[in-house]
């Protein structure tokens, strides 16, 4: 196995940060990991505003339900959807743009968000550092546009702490790779067994970890029985991004 696939298999995410700065240069670096990776028709409908400001990240850690590890860390990546910048081209060419207001386009946007964050995570991590995204961007999103300063045809997708680790967090285990990856067609069969494979797997985990005892199935849903983000569909159509399309 090469470095770069054990520094990928390693993956936790990391909940305490050292005092400690991340020089620019590699934050540079990784920065242009993630502009590296593919974007739909070469259409580079994001953009990632890098936050330094320790009043800022506070503001932004309070926001997203007082996580003090955005706080703690010395950089908070957050990734953002753009079609701002497709529009600036439409006008330039004298054509309308009209994917922002579709659903099409709301996924090719987050889609490619995603993909740049999978860059930048591999990138951070394999120059020791740690992360841990934050989806809780969303949770309050009228505020985080207004603290970003984020036009119109724009929306926070998800954050990314970034800092040296303070500790080692423990690496939780995934489900069973019969449910995760299917061949040919999808395969329902595997699923339930899967899932109650991952629950006595998970019971255990936080069972050694002196966590309250509990399963992923119920985890989950738990979180899904509601739209945990709320603000999240009246705020993208304020953004421009109907999704009536």
């Amino acid at each position: 196995m090469n470095e770069t696939l054990k520094t990928i298999h390693n993956h936790r995410s990391i909940r305490k940060y050292l005092d400690k700065d991340v020089p620019q240069e590699m934050l540079d670096q990784i920065l242009l990991s993630a502009q590296s990776m593919p974007t739909s028709i070469n259409g580079q409908q994001l953009s990632i505003i890098v936050i330094r400001d320790k009043d800022k990240k506070n503001k932004i850690a309070e926001l997203a339900g007082n996580q003090i590890w955005i706080s703690q860390a010395p950089v908070f990546l957050v990734f953002v959807a753009d079609f701002y910048k497709t529009r600036i081209a439409a006008e330039k060419n004298n054509l309308t743009q009209e994917i922002h207001e579709s659903v099409e386009g709301t996924l090719v946007a987050t889609f490619d968000a995603g993909i740049a964050m999978g860059g930048t995570i591999a990138a951070a991590e394999s120059l020791g550092l740690g992360i841990v995204p934050i989806g809780a961007v969303r949770k309050k999103p009228y505020d985080i546009i207004k603290l970003l300063g984020l036009p119109e045809y724009t929306y926070p997708i998800a954050g990314l702490v970034v800092g040296y680790p303070a500790d080692e967090s423990a690496k939780k285990p995934r489900m069973p790779f019969k449910a995760y990856v299917h061949y040919e067609n999808y395969n329902m069969k595997d699923v339930k067994d899967a899932i109650d494979e991952y629950d006595e797997i998970m019971i255990n985990y936080y069972k050694e970890r002196g966590d309250k005892s509990t399963t992923w199935s119920k985890q989950v849903s738990e979180t899904y029985k509601q739209v945990y983000f709320p603000e999240v569909y009246p705020s993208i159509k304020a953004q421009g991004f109907k999704n009536d399309k």
